[in-house]
């Protein structure tokens, strides 16, 4: 008799356990098929918020894992892309070869940074500071370099787009829709990964309590700066796709503070060190956006900076009253556990 709650008993544990993989299935498959159904309007959304979870997650690699707190990943945004870029240009480059030397010098630039900050003992505020600072100073060696065309800009050919060429990233919005899903999942299942790893846990500890950390023997320095790297890496992808997507790059707009502003909001929003955190965050936040930039059109209104004025009113509300995100307690309806940001959550 005593048999068959025991199975009943772990047949909800499996189904419980297996509800994640269920609920990230579904979403792929509707993701998926979504290019079929909405208007160039709507799939040009859907691809912005790709890209800013995607770019969420590579710096929730650096902040929300590993705890290092940076405002300016613009930097390696704009380093991918005219990397990528320039090499497209001016030796024919394809996208996809062009990345690994993006991503090389991303990784260089921020491994730089990173030996300078920890090394040093810059951390918290300071090392915030050092981060927008090597990202303005390259924005204003860019601006005078003339060979990717300094504050006149760059510009790629445009190719047709009737047809896709995914090796050299020329073609139809769908075409980007998809390249950008396909990173975005395989970001996913890297942080997961990576979360999951000793690697990972050294993060936690790291992030919690670093002097705890150190005295058992974790070599802090060392794992920073994997961090760093990773993200630094990560993030120049987003670069590449910008620079394929728009076709033009000035550094003003790539380098910019407000990009790195940019880039925190969703995995702030959606809820720091968590996977899904960034792509609720850029979901919820680009959607909001949007509808408020379609009322203001519809109404005739143009206020400078009310989109940003916008963001931060949402921002201030989430830290009030959900300061672990909106990710932590939507896990929780939906029955899904989540790594969380601090480990009182658990």
């Amino acid at each position: 008799m005593s048999a068959a709650p025991a199975r009943a008993a772990g047949t909800a544990v499996t189904l419980r356990r297996a509800r994640p993989a269920l609920l990230l299935a579904a979403l792929l498959v509707v993701l998926i098929a979504v290019p079929l159904f909405v208007s160039g309007y709507f799939l040009s959304v859907l691809i912005l918020i790709l890209f800013s979870a995607y770019t969420g997650q590579a710096w929730n690699v650096m902040m929300g894992f590993a705890g290092q707190l940076s405002l300016g990943h613009a930097l390696y945004v704009g380093v991918g892309a005219y990397t990528a870029a320039a090499l497209f240009v001016h030796f024919g480059v394809g996208p996809w070869a062009g990345l690994w030397a993006a991503a090389l010098l991303s990784m260089l630039l921020g491994g730089v940074l990173g030996f300078l900050a920890f090394r040093f003992g810059i951390s918290g505020t300071y090392f915030a500071l050092l981060t927008i600072a090597f990202a303005e100073f390259t924005r204003i060696g860019f601006d005078h370099f003339a060979w990717v065309g300094g504050s006149a800009g760059l510009f790629l050919p445009v190719a047709q787009r009737t047809s896709s060429d995914v090796f050299n990233l020329r073609g139809a919005p769908a075409m980007f829709y998809f390249v950008m899903l396909a990173m975005t999942a395989l970001a996913f299942l890297g942080c997961k990964a990576l979360v999951s790893s000793r690697m990972g846990y050294y993060w936690q500890a790291i992030r919690e309590d670093q002097n705890a950390a150190q005295a058992l023997g974790i070599n802090t320095f060392r794992y920073k700066m994997f961090a760093v790297i990773i993200s630094a890496g990560m993030t120049s992808f987003s670069g590449v796709f910008f620079a394929f997507y728009y076709n033009n790059l000035f550094p003003e707009q790539i380098f910019n503070i407000g990009r790195s502003i940019e880039i925190i909001l969703g995995p702030i929003f959606g809820g720091l060190g968590t996977l899904f955190g960034p792509i609720v965050g850029a979901f919820v936040l680009t959607v909001l956006g949007e509808t408020l930039r379609t009322i203001t059109s519809a109404l005739g209104l143009e206020v400078p900076g009310l989109e940003l004025l916008f963001y931060g009113a949402c921002l201030l509300l989430v830290v009030m009253f959900l300061p672990n995100g909106i990710w932590p307690p939507l896990s929780r309806m939906l029955g899904i556990r989540s790594h969380h940001a601090s480990s009182k959550e658990e």
